[in-house]
């Protein structure tokens, strides 16, 4: 007779080992939810880890189509994790996620922000939910309100009542109620919905681990290639509030966010915590922008406050059909400096940082002034490094 052996796996779940075989005895609670496994051979942990094995874990993906989802759903494939990618955008964009595991470890299902039936069916047979749903920008279809607060508050319920064991929210580094206010009389509507989607989902799903991330950067990001575009420019000049000597960034890079994401959804204890984003340095936003530019090799360069010219600029470009490359809110937020909250950050989670330097140089290539020129090796030294920020 096979020996059985009982062990303790994810989130105090007993196992059973049958000949080298694993498999939950128990699994969910809500009534719609398959409660055992036993006859589904596709259940089993299996593999030695990597993307041809099963780790045990089906993780569903809100938001895979993201700027930050695409990497986490690389990142699950790779250890093994069977992902399920709820999606409202047209197939073709879900081209790049099928690569990320496995043949049918990637599953794809449709599924409205507002629809909760179709919420229920993304999460029927996952144990972890990561939720990355959101916008920089309001749209004629979903303000701010919708998605981050009504959206994660269902999201968040509905995987309680599916019982689903590990629920993962990220909002933003600067979160919170009453967001201090640079040019608008009001504080920015992003940050403070985002401080009330946290709250609704640790109501609704009390053991949701949070994630606030800094501004991002990597390959095709919305920080480096923001600052980059000309339409961020006035007249080869940038403006900023107070020419940026008096705001504080962190950057962080999005492959240590999907590091980190990606080993709380595998460790239990990381269960009911909240997590800061942040790069391993801190640094003036002049001195950011001045060290892109050296890297882009534009000439003569200068930073220069905002007026009022640029403001009605910004203002226009709030009515832009789609993907508006500026608008007020986000003006408003990029000069709020980031601050710790006394949380645990990416290193508790044995993330490596990576630092802002290794990154900036080959991303910002396409953007060199002149680029169409054939340049020897050695021709160009390295543009010097920004200077760090000691608190």
């Amino acid at each position: 007779m096979a020996a059985l052996k009982p062990y303790i796996g994810l989130k105090g779940i007993k196992f059973t080992r049958i000949i080298g075989v694993e498999f939950l005895d128990k699994r969910y609670t809500h009534s719609d939810v398959v409660k055992s496994q036993y006859d589904n051979l596709a259940a089993y942990r299996r593999g030695k880890g990597g993307r041809a094995s099963f780790s045990g874990v089906v993780a569903t993906v809100f938001g895979c189509t993201g700027y930050l989802g695409r990497y986490i759903v690389n990142r699950l494939g790779k250890v093994g994790t069977q992902v399920i990618c709820p999606y409202r955008c047209d197939p073709y964009y879900l081209k790049d996620l099928k690569i990320g595991g496995e043949l049918g470890q990637i599953l794809f299902l449709p599924f409205h922000l507002k629809d909760e039936e179709s919420m229920r069916k993304a999460m029927k047979y996952s144990n972890v939910v990561i939720n990355l749903v959101g916008r920089d920008w309001e749209t004629k279809n979903f303000s701010f309100e919708d998605v981050h607060i009504d959206g994660a508050r269902r999201l968040a319920r509905i995987a309680r009542e599916s019982g689903v064991e590990r629920f993962i929210h990220v909002s933003h580094l600067l979160a919170q109620p009453n967001p201090p206010t640079i040019y608008q009389k009001k504080p920015s509507k992003f940050l403070s919905s985002k401080y009330e989607g946290e709250l609704v989902v640790k109501d609704e799903f009390p053991d949701a681990t949070i994630f606030r991330p800094a501004d991002i950067f990597g390959a095709e990001d919305r920080f480096l290639r923001y600052y980059a575009n000309g339409w961020r420019r006035a007249r080869g000049a940038m403006p900023l509030w107070k020419g940026g000597e008096q705001t504080i960034k962190r950057p962080v890079y999005f492959g240590d966010i999907a590091e980190g994401i990606v080993s709380a959804a595998l460790d239990c204890s990381t269960a009911g915590k909240t997590y800061d984003c942040v790069g391993p340095h801190s640094y003036k936003l002049s001195e950011l922008i001045d060290y892109f530019y050296r890297c882009m090799r534009f000439e003569n360069f200068k930073r220069i406050y905002l007026s009022p010219l640029f403001l009605m600029k910004v203002k226009m470009m709030n009515y832009a059909p789609s993907n508006p490359i500026l608008n007020v809110d986000k003006l408003e937020r990029e000069h709020i400096s980031d601050e710790l909250h006394d949380q645990l950050t990416l290193e508790d989670l044995g993330v490596k940082l990576t630092p802002l330097e290794s990154k900036t140089i080959y991303e910002l290539k396409p953007y060199r002034s002149h680029s169409y020129y054939e340049e020897s090796v050695g021709e160009y030294p390295d543009p010097a490094p920004p200077q760090q920020y000691v608190f």
